[in-house]
């Protein structure tokens, strides 16, 4: 019998053989395996015939997408949580999510890893975020697995095996990925987009950036924002979408496309027109708490959550909003109005992109995935929130004295704001915590829409199966006919940790396939299995406070199949599931690279400890040229908590030069080094609320000058002020005193520029887009001195470095 079947097996591999060897070298490329990436091409026939006109040319051999392929667009908004889009009850209007759904289907229990980039990471490759090497934000990478920064060979993004497949690839907006000590002319390019699979990228690289002034790269090349005073960044990456969608489609109709559309909203800054703010001028004085009972109230009526769900209690560390002075409220109901308002804009423009799918006669075949956040609701803008978000990130408090004055303004570009912890508390309703606490689903929730009209023909449902970012890579795969590659660029792949979504369509009751997932972030941890979860809080994005060893974290125990929104702890009713779970979830983080689980505070910002790379290193003097713009905090000599000098050699046309030779960051903190009608001045700017302007007193002549500046530190203190001196050609022509700095960083967009000062201005005395040297800069050197800051201090600068780290993302 055995050999009979061999022998049959072999007959029809025969005869299967036979015919594919008839076929048009078209059509049997589609019988090719597409599992091994890139296809092979057929090796080309050999040609005996002298002369091409007596011979007949082969088929061209082309990757196609497989017949009937959909066009898949993702879109990925930034910190908003479970609990405000009016599509899942929330008080923020989002009228596209909302149709998107009653076309559609909901998806009310869909998990992220609680931090953006591991989210992003995750989602775009469908392996879990350790896996990727990306345990938390790559400004935090150390030496161990799981969290080196570098996302594997073995480890291809979904968006590399459909351009291979035959798709246009095109990413926009953030993106989020890339090492920082890889961020600079240097590269490698490896993990930028257009090397991660995308064949366009139109975005920022880092954690957030300034919506009025972003920081962009078209692919890898620096590009300036047009000065239009109506620009806003999330307004433009749409119209680099709709452009690239629409050529694309007009020049190879037949040709599916994916694009990744990753806004950099709602993500702080909160920057948006102020006609939207005033939308909702008076609709949060009633406060947070209150906020979330009617959130609550709203989603139960909706079919949001189930009906028997409870409402999560407040934490002690989040205050309530009746302890608020009339002046906090105030300020706060305004934060809140902004955020608001930053919602309804953005969801508009993915509105803009549904219209245009429409206008181009592909959204019934279009696979649109909306994703309503990359975490949960972001806590990190401080207990009363803060006017310039740059100021918590460096360990500073903003107070309703400090944010007032700028009240009227909240959200437009003088500012760059950020709302109080309460708000987004509220906005993860009904659960409990926020982004970064990946042990609950406050910080791991977000609602998905997903409407598909040629494939999903369920209207306006619901679908309630346990589901992550990990899923959404398989999803697409199914959706666009492809087997999962064995190899990509000739490495042996390792498999999609998530699940495909598209069993669900067409079933509301389908039995859940993704039933296990752990979930770590900064310590925070928990595992789900099969309708239950048990976790411990470890840490609280906002305390900067030191962490209780990992092995005294208490742990909670919830049966999320009947207990929603984990409000019903039953560890101490049923311990013996507790421990089953704790020894799955040690099992998942061996596997998956998680351990040991890593809440060092100033060992991991330091690189050298940490174990990973850094472009300076001991590095005490850096040189660098004309033309070098944009250069990150993390690919730039730090000159903070530190005396230093900076020496540039010129050549000045005339007495009447004008421009900025150097400047980091900009016009919410930052300084510069410039010359206005040939005199020379350098500028500190203090957060935007103190500036230190020294200015020589006659104009430079022109001819061959050495500029130089000198800063002299009062340290040892983080954020110590100085001596600040400027000299030209070896004579003081200006002193003053800064009387403090910042101590941490200047800027989580904004680099240093020689020659010009890009994005914001870091001084008011010259104007933003028109600001490049009149003169001729050689080269400018900056020489630091060791930090002299006390051995406790230098632990305090560190652990607020990746405190600041973390919350930048």
């Amino acid at each position: 019998m055995k050999s009979e079947m061999l022998k049959m097996n072999a007959t029809l591999l025969l005869g299967l053989a036979g015919v594919l060897s008839s076929l048009p070298l078209s059509l049997a490329a589609q019988q090719i395996n597409r599992t091994v990436l890139p296809i092979p091409e057929p090796q080309a026939p050999i040609i005996t015939e002298l002369d091409a006109r007596n011979a007949k040319a082969p088929p061209r051999f082309e990757v196609k997408a497989p017949k009937g392929a959909p066009n898949v667009v993702v879109v990925l908004l930034d910190d908003i949580g479970f609990g405000q889009s009016s599509a899942f009850g929330g008080p923020c209007k989002m009228q596209t999510a909302e149709k998107l759904a009653a076309a559609g289907l909901r998806y009310n229990d869909f998990h992220t890893t609680a931090l953006c980039s591991p989210t992003r990471t995750a989602l775009l490759t469908g392996r879990n975020h350790h896996v990727n090497n990306a345990g938390a934000i790559m400004e935090l990478a150390t030496a161990f697995p799981g969290n080196t920064g570098i996302r594997p060979q073995s480890v291809a993004p979904v968006a590399e095996m459909l351009r291979l497949n035959g798709y246009s690839t095109a990413a926009f907006g953030k993106y989020h990925e890339t090492p920082p000590w890889e961020v600079s002319v240097s590269g490698p390019y490896d993990r930028w987009p257009t090397h991660s699979g995308f064949d366009k990228f139109y975005g920022f690289i880092g954690g957030e950036t300034n919506q009025w002034a972003p920081a962009l790269f078209d692919g890898t090349i620096r590009v300036e924002p047009p000065h239009d005073p109506n620009y806003h960044f999330t307004v433009d990456m749409t119209s680099q979408a709709i452009a690239w969608m629409q050529a694309q489609h007009s020049l190879t109709p037949d040709k599916p496309f994916l694009v990744y559309y990753a806004t950099g909203a709602l993500h702080a800054p909160h920057h948006v027109p102020k006609e939207y703010i005033d939308r909702y001028k008076g609709k949060f004085d009633q406060g947070w708490d209150t906020l979330r009972e009617e959130t609550f109230a709203r989603q139960k009526q909706m079919g949001v959550i189930p009906a028997n769900a409870e409402l999560t209690k407040r934490p002690k560390e989040i205050p309530s909003w009746d302890s608020q002075t009339p002046d906090q409220k105030k300020l706060e109901a305004r934060q809140m109005e902004t955020f608001a308002g930053f919602s309804e804009h953005t969801d508009e423009q993915v509105g803009r992109l549904v219209d245009a799918l429409q206008g181009m006669g592909v959204l019934d075949n279009t696979l649109f995935i909306y994703i309503l956040g990359d975490n949960g609701a972001s806590a990190e803008g401080g207990p009363e929130g803060a006017y310039n978000e740059m100021m918590a990130l460096n360990g500073i408090i903003s107070t309703a004295e400090i944010n007032m004055s700028h009240l009227d303004n909240w959200g437009d570009p003088s500012t760059f704001p950020h709302y109080a912890i309460g708000w987004a508390w509220a906005g993860d309703t009904p659960f409990q915590w926020t982004k970064q606490i990946a042990s609950h689903y406050g910080g791991t929730t977000n609602g998905v829409v997903i409407q598909w009209p040629a494939r999903i023909k369920a209207r306006g449902e619901f679908r309630s199966q346990f589901t992550h970012c990990t899923d959404i890579a398989p999803t697409v795969l199914e959706a666009a006919g492809l087997l999962f590659p064995k190899s990509v660029n000739g490495t042996v792949q390792r498999p999609f940790d998530g699940t495909s979504m598209v069993y669900s369509f067409d079933n509301a009751k389908a039995k859940e396939t993704h039933t296990t997932q752990y979930f770590e972030m900064f310590g925070n941890r928990g595992i789900y299995h099969d309708g239950w979860v048990a976790c411990t809080r470890h840490s609280i994005p906002w305390l900067m406070v030191a962490n209780p060893p990992l092995s005294k974290d208490v742990w909670e125990l919830y049966h999320v199949a009947e207990d929603f929104s984990q409000a019903n702890d039953l560890a101490a009713k049923n311990p013996a599931k507790l421990k089953e779970l704790q020894a799955l979830f040690m099992k998942e983080a061996a596997k998956n690279h998680v351990l040991p689980i890593d809440d060092r505070r100033s060992e991991r910002f330091d690189a050298t400890i940490a174990g990973r790379p850094d472009l300076m290193g001991p590095r005490t003097s850096l040189t660098v040229y004309p033309g070098m713009v944009g250069m990150t905090e993390n690919a730039f000599i730090n000159i903070k908590n530190r005396s230093y000098t900076i020496t540039a050699p010129v050549e000045l046309k005339d007495a009447n030069t004008n421009g900025v030779i150097i400047a980091q960051a900009g016009a919410f903190g930052g300084w510069v080094i410039y010359m206005k009608d040939g005199k020379l001045h350098h500028e500190y700017n203090y957060f935007g609320v103190e500036r230190t302007n020294i200015g020589g007193p006659n104009a430079v002549p022109a001819g061959k000058h050495e500029i130089k500046y000198e800063f002299v530190s009062d340290g040892p203190k983080p954020g110590a002020g100085g001596k600040s001196v400027l000299y030209v050609d070896g004579q003081q022509v200006a002193e003053g005193q800064i009387p403090k700095t910042q101590p941490f960083m200047f800027s989580g967009d904004e680099g240093t520029d020689v020659g010009v000062d890009a994005e914001t201005a870091v001084s008011n005395d010259y104007k933003q887009g028109d600001n490049k040297f009149t003169g001729k800069i050689d080269k400018v050197t900056i020489d630091t001195k060791p930090s002299n800051l006390s051995a406790a201090d230098k632990k305090a600068v560190e652990d607020a470095e990746e405190v600041a780290a973390a919350i930048e993302d």
